[in-house]
């Protein structure tokens, strides 16, 4: 576990918090290497330390300011769970009179776990990255994938509000790739594909890498659609 460091803050947003009008906090720092992935300086060691971080007081201090006027906190990654200090930041929010959001890689099923348990977090956005088999690729282990099995489990048992989603990449994902990972989650309440968007990722390829047209992503969903309750494209 490491010490928290709040390495950015987006002040409104519409969309990160479905139905609330929130703000998103990004905590730096991750434990897997997904070479897609376009928060590169949330998740390279030598990006974090570049950011103009932001204290844990004036973080709370501009929540105080916005008490009436924004409803959520999303709180995002890197991973949030990599965090020790993660749920009593959860309660200082809670405390304030917000509803919590939490976006997670699913890897640290006792931290989903407790914050669930301890009422914590009112939904939570969980990325499924890969096909079980195949998670050694963006982890150091395949044990993770086990992690994420668990975290899974505890979400499919609907004690907190959820949704699971993939990021979509032509290179990366397949149309088997895709089915096995609902296969994997299904049933479950609601599980979104979103589309890639190759700008500055951690591996600069893959801003090379050509996006799924929208109507592959569309004829999969319809494939899927019977396993989810909410089976939806997500344009990032």
């Amino acid at each position: 576990m490491k010490i928290m460091q709040i390495g950015g803050l987006q002040k409104l947003t519409l969309i990160d918090f479905p139905g609330k009008i929130a703000c998103t906090v990004f905590l730096a720092g991750c434990n897997f290497y997904c070479p897609w992935c376009h928060s590169r300086e949330l998740v390279l060691p030598k990006e974090i330390k570049r950011l103009s971080k932001i204290t844990e007081k004036d973080f709370l201090d501009f929540l105080e300011e916005r008490r009436g006027l924004l409803e959520g906190v999303a709180i995002c990654g890197g991973e949030p769970t990599l965090n020790k200090d993660l749920p009593v930041l959860c309660q200082k929010i809670k405390t304030l009179g917000f509803s919590v959001k939490l976006d997670t890689n699913g890897s640290n099923p006792a931290m989903l776990s407790e914050l669930i348990g301890s009422g914590l977090v009112d939904y939570v956005a969980m990325d499924v990255k890969l096909p079980f088999e195949r998670y050694v690729e963006v982890c150091n282990t395949q044990d993770e994938a086990f992690n994420v099995q668990q975290s899974i489990n505890i979400l499919k048992m609907e004690k907190v509000d959820y949704e699971f989603r993939t990021t979509i990449v032509s290179s990366v994902h397949s149309r088997e790739d895709i089915l096995k990972i609902a296969r994997w989650i299904s049933p479950a309440k609601r599980y979104y594909l979103q589309n890639f968007r190759p700008e500055k990722t951690i591996d600069p390829e893959f801003e090379k890498v050509t996006p799924y047209p929208i109507e592959f992503l569309t004829e999969v969903r319809q494939i899927i659609a019977p396993f989810f309750e909410v089976c939806q494209v997500r344009t990032l």
